[in-house]
């Protein structure tokens, strides 16, 4: 059935709201939420016969357009007692400040969920994503996922993504397999099995499928879709065959959504897995042979999208024990990538002139970040009143005539010269600005074009999935995503201002979110039962 709109009655006022049949009711009641503020838990939404529940079937209630149904509840959360004592801002040190309001919200696990969480947290650092919902939030999964993402943004307290799973389930019923486990632990969970973080990225994915594109300056892009933008990578493949090299080369393309990294003895770096997934040598039928032949396939990317999700293939069928098993091997990845080497020869011309010219351009950027801090760190201290405290006057001076200069005073000189460079630096914005018009003359007509797709080839990392455990079918998933990703304004807290220099990153364990340190990321390559890297989200970088 198609979505119908009907009223709702709360405290007084009627509104309208959305109901779609198809969905189950936890949906509807987060709808309802989004209006009046009465939270899913404290809500009762009256029906002929009683109150409507979670399990309840539509079609029994049969809504009608335009009918009217009594919600009861106050608005707002009741008031909990504090766990910790009560801090006041001005009583908070420096770190446990930042972290009051910056840090962003966690989700609560609703028993074997943590692939859910992880997976929607790495998703939220693509902030085009949201800005896309916004605009354009189709019923069903899309609309769900914009409701949480703004419930995200209002709060600091830890959100609990029941609609949002009652959407999942719905539209994927293989998250709502039940486990075959008798265990006590299964059981207080709910009795739901756990399920694979990549299969729920790739889901939500096709799903997204239907939101509408961002505008660009081309009419052709008002009818695009985000996914299609912004996701969507174009593979093209050659095969050649090597036992009769006269037989015409086979070209087909292939929109993904992903790249895969293999995990063999022999791969140690990410990009050693993902040349052995790009190429390699198939067994097919040779129309020149009128037999089997062997054939060489080379894949590459013909289209670069803004976000490029690298599968580190960790889970593999055993014949031998009948089901999947993980694969341990460390492999490392790297936080900055350059994917003109998986890209065709055709698109990486187009895209080298500006690459090169970025990469000049980033080690000039960290140049001048040295040289300010430097500068700052050479400026004389001030008091509270602001006034420029004097040396220590009681302190021996040196006779012109006979102290020597040693080399601690000719390191300073040398600082001092360079904190003087600095000062004479201009505004970081103008350097910006006349690099990003230098830069965007390099880019090619048509990949300006091409809203979503990537103007660099150069991508730096933004977000990590990671399971823990050795069993494929068990385990933990965690959610990691750089802090320059989310910005401020998106972490829930709304207050603050990042650090250009800010390499750090949020660690996202279901409802426990807390700062990982950037020279931790390595612990995330493998090579034990610990975390390791599952799914990698790169995000293009952009030109200033």
């Amino acid at each position: 059935m198609a979505p119908i709109t009907v009223k709702i009655k709360h405290a007084g006022k009627v509104q309208d709201v959305q109901l779609d049949p198809d969905l189950p009711p936890a949906v509807f009641k987060d709808a309802v939420y989004q209006i009046t503020g009465v939270p899913p838990d404290r809500m009762k939404v009256m029906i002929k016969g009683g109150i409507l529940k979670d399990d309840t079937d539509w079609r029994k209630v049969a809504p009608k357009a335009g009918q009217t149904f009594m919600v009861i509840g106050a608005a707002g959360e009741l008031p909990k007692p504090p766990s910790t004592p009560i801090q006041f801002l001005e009583d908070m040190d420096d770190t446990s400040l930042a972290q009051a309001l910056s840090l962003p919200v966690g989700l609560v696990n609703l028993g074997n969920t943590c692939y859910m969480n992880a997976t929607l947290q790495a998703m939220r650092a693509i902030p085009e994503l949201q800005t896309a919902l916004e605009h354009s939030a189709p019923p069903g999964l899309p609309m769900a996922l914009r409701n949480l993402y703004t419930d995200m943004t209002k709060t600091t307290d830890s959100i609990t993504p029941s609609a949002f799973l009652a959407a999942l389930r719905h539209a994927f019923p293989q998250f709502a397999e039940q486990t075959r486990a008798t265990s006590i632990k299964a059981l207080l969970v709910g009795g739901y099995a756990q399920q694979d973080a990549e299969e729920c990225w790739v889901q939500m994915t096709n799903a997204l499928k239907e939101v509408q594109g961002l505008p660009g300056p081309s009419s052709g892009s008002a009818n695009a879709k985000f996914v299609e933008q912004f996701m969507t990578g174009e593979l093209r493949r050659v095969l050649k065959c090597d036992e009769a090299p006269e037989e015409p080369e086979s070209v087909a393309i292939e929109k993904v959504l992903k790249i895969s990294c293999n995990i063999s003895n022999a791969v140690n770096y990410m990009q050693q897995g993902i040349m052995e997934a790009l190429d390699g040598k198939i067994e097919k039928q040779s129309p020149t042979l009128g037999r089997e032949a062997v054939y060489s396939s080379t894949q590459r990317l013909s289209r670069l999208p803004a976000y490029l999700t690298v599968h580190m293939v960790r889970f593999a069928w055993k014949r031998d024990i009948g089901k999947k098993a993980k694969i341990m091997r460390r492999v490392k990845f790297p936080t900055e990538y350059d994917a003109l080497d998986i890209a065709t020869d055709e698109l990486k011309e187009k895209l080298l002139p500006v690459s090169r010219k970025l990469k000049v351009f980033e080690k000039e950027r960290a140049e001048r970040r040295k040289v300010r801090k430097r500068t700052k760190a050479a400026q004389p201290a001030k008091d509270k009143e602001g006034d420029v405290q004097m040396s220590d006057a009681s302190a021996p001076a040196a006779s012109s005539s006979t102290a020597e200069p040693t080399a601690e005073a000719e390191a300073a000189e040398g600082d001092k010269g360079k904190a003087v460079a600095g000062a004479e630096l201009e505004d970081e914005g103008v350097y910006r600005a006349k690099e990003g018009a230098e830069l965007d003359a390099l880019v090619p007509a048509d990949i300006k074009a091409d809203i979503g797709s990537s103007t660099t080839g150069q991508y730096e990392l933004v977000a990590i999935v990671t399971h823990k455990g050795a069993e494929a079918d068990a385990g933990h998933y965690i959610g990691f995503v750089k802090k320059s990703a989310l910005p401020a304004a998106n972490t829930g807290a709304g207050a603050g201002v990042l650090d250009e220099d800010d390499e750090d990153w949020y660690k996202f364990d279901d409802d426990k979110v807390s700062i990982f340190p950037a020279e931790k990321l390595e612990t995330l390559s493998g090579g034990g039962q610990d975390a390791s890297a599952y799914v990698l989200l790169y995000r293009t970088r952009p030109l200033v």
